[in-house]
């Protein structure tokens, strides 16, 4: 039986026929035994078991038992444990400072007032908190803290079944599984069900809508249609949460294993419409080459594509390159016209779906350079195309001029390798002749930047005189005739390649002749006109 995390993904539900998700092709995984599970978990806790052994020998020598909780049992049984635990015992949060501090290099007691106490342990991050009974009023998504007395009590309170697992650790022996609510059953079949109702869950905390999207992408399960039915219910609930913590959910499910998979199902249950309603309006707009059903199933097979490229390449996940990625075609619908012979066209989409981008993530507080990167990496992913189509002719093959290419690796700057990325993955068609000339085209164009680079170090374009120099030739004071000196030596260089200190001192001074001739005769006109 294999480890469930190296199952394949789960397809999404009804795509256009001709659009493959990587990792989703196939059906999703089938059941895995519970006893595959659990022999996962013990492999993995045997690793942990001589550090974990004095934690339960300190809470004994007080009296207290300790349980592993929640999100640590459940990555114990798909063999994907951490070094940051999750724990819960009836001691207070005081008690807990007492009995950890002997043991830890580090406590922190910022959320003591939830009864979480945080510790350092032998280079392990834990958090142990106290036996919890919160109550909700309905309309805010922080409880009544309450302390409980057992553990049935705290695990029934969490969000979903596969997270209310528990593992009682023992001083000697073995550790005790336990299991109330069938956890270890749902994780067996790969579902996502709540302890409670959902409407009662999502009621006390609408933001595990969004969480059952983000282990929908990040563990490959799947909702029960119980859980489904109550998300699309109650989709408008997730307006009661800050707009900070939905960004937090959001990230996580992006940075996922199959991230479209929860995207696709915040679109199906309408939470998207309400975090992110730039995915579901790509729905309505065909794309200009018939090939998919719209452009929402061909952002999708972007983003899947993006994360093939990664893993292929041994990447760690790239929060920029993914949601550059489902946002690349943002602006279609915007843009969405017809030509004379009734063919949709897009014109200038990337333009339009930068701004729309860059929109987006400022609502959802994201930081200034996440957007200005994201953006820039939306606004230049249809600048390759052309490269490479000429006119059929011997003497026009489309390639750029060295100047074109200096411009292309300039703009993209820092983010040249993620913009090969993309333009790579926005390689969607099923024509494999066509597919593999886009693909050779693009090997070309890295190429030429490769050659070039060698050559010129493009990474670091400048001018071929800096600011002192330009004040020294051209007899000026620091001010704007400086920038637009320098500006001018920068578009040079970059349509010219380097030249040499004579070459570039002639071009400054023959740029500044002509400037003054400019003004010379805009002051003639302005005189006349005074006059006049």
């Amino acid at each position: 039986m294999t480890d469930p995390t190296s199952s394949p993904a789960p397809r999404l539900p009804e795509p256009a026929s001709d659009v493959v998700i990587p990792g989703g092709s196939e059906a999703a995984a089938d059941s895995v035994a519970p006893a595959q599970l659990m022999a996962n978990a013990w492999q993995g806790l045997q690793e942990l078991d001589g550090w974990l052994r004095p934690l339960a020998v300190a809470f004994a020598a007080a009296g207290q038992p300790i349980f592993l909780v929640g999100g640590s049992v459940r990555d114990a049984l798909l063999g994907r444990l951490t070094h940051d635990l999750d724990f819960t015992t009836p001691a207070r949060p005081q008690e807990i400072i007492e009995i950890v501090t002997p043991l830890a290099s580090t406590v922190w007691d910022t959320g003591i007032e939830y009864g979480t106490v945080s510790a350092l342990v032998k280079g392990m991050t834990l958090e142990i908190t106290t036996f919890r009974a919160d109550q909700y009023d309905g309309q805010s998504r922080n409880p009544e803290v309450t302390f409980g007395d057992t553990l049935d009590g705290d695990l029934v309170r969490r969000d979903f079944r596969v997270n209310a697992m528990a593992l009682e650790l023992a001083t000697e022996g073995e550790h005790t599984f336990l299991d109330p609510l069938g956890g270890l059953d749902d994780l067996a079949a790969g579902v996502l069900d709540t302890p409670d109702s959902p409407q009662i869950s999502f009621n006390d905390d609408p933001l595990r809508m969004l969480r059952a999207c983000r282990f929908v992408s990040q563990l490959g399960l799947q909702v029960a249609p119980r859980v489904e039915s109550a998300m699309q219910d109650m989709s408008t609930q997730i307006q009661r949460i800050t707009v900070e913590r939905v960004a937090v959910e959001l990230n996580k499910l992006m940075l996922g294993e199959q991230p479209w998979s929860g995207l696709d199902l915040m679109v199906t249950t309408g939470l998207a419409e309400h975090v992110l309603p730039e995915l579901p309006a790509l729905k309505l707009t065909q794309d200009e080459h018939r090939q998919h059903k719209d452009v929402y199933w061909h952002s999708l097979k972007v983003l899947g594509n993006a994360v093939e490229l990664e893993r292929e390449r041994g990447m760690k996940p790239n929060l920029e390159l993914r949601w550059a990625a489902l946002m690349h075609d943002i602006g279609k619908p915007e843009t969405r016209d017809f030509n004379e012979n009734g063919n949709v066209t897009f014109y200038q989409h990337e333009v339009v779906g930068a701004r729309m981008t860059r929109h987006r993530l400022r609502a959802l507080k994201y930081s200034k350079q996440h957007i200005k990167d994201i953006s820039e990496l939306v606004r230049l992913h249809m600048r390759f195309h052309g490269y490479g189509q000429g006119n059929g002719s011997a003497e026009d093959d489309g390639t750029w001029t060295d100047s074109a290419v200096r411009r292309y690796v300039t703009d993209a700057g820092d983010l040249l390798p993620l913009l090969h990325l993309l333009v790579r993955a926005d390689c969607t068609t099923r024509n494999k002749n066509k597919a593999r000339r886009l693909q050779r085209t693009y090997d070309g164009l890295e190429q030429r930047i490769t050659e070039l680079q060698e050559q010129e170090n493009l990474e670091a374009v400048r001018p071929d005189l800096d600011g002192n120099q330009i004040m020294e030739i051209l007899q000026l004071k620091p001010g704007r005739d400086v920038g637009r000196a320098w500006a001018y030596l920068k578009e040079l260089r970059l349509d010219r390649g380097p030249l040499d200190r004579e070459e570039a001192i002639t071009a400054l001074k023959q740029w500044w002749a002509e400037q003054q001739d400019h003004a010379e005769q805009d002051h003639a006109q302005h005189q006349q006109h005074k006059e006049k």
